[in-house]
């Protein structure tokens, strides 16, 4: 299961929201996500964080 780190949450915040589910993280991807300003130039708006998250045995 994927689980990304939203705008407004830290990824300590993420890591929770993952134990509370009952997953613990496996894997974690990062990408930029980019944003073109007015005049034709593109900046790095944000890093976009997804953990995959392996089912916690019982």
């Amino acid at each position: 299961m994927k689980f990304r780190v939203e705008v407004d949450e830290t990824i300590q915040d993420c890591l929770a929201r993952m134990r509370e589910a009952g997953y613990m993280p496996v894997k974690r991807y990062e990408k930029p996500v980019f944003k073109e300003n007015k005049d034709g130039s593109v900046e790095v708006l944000r890093q976009e964080i997804v953990f995959t998250g392996k089912k916690l045995e019982q």
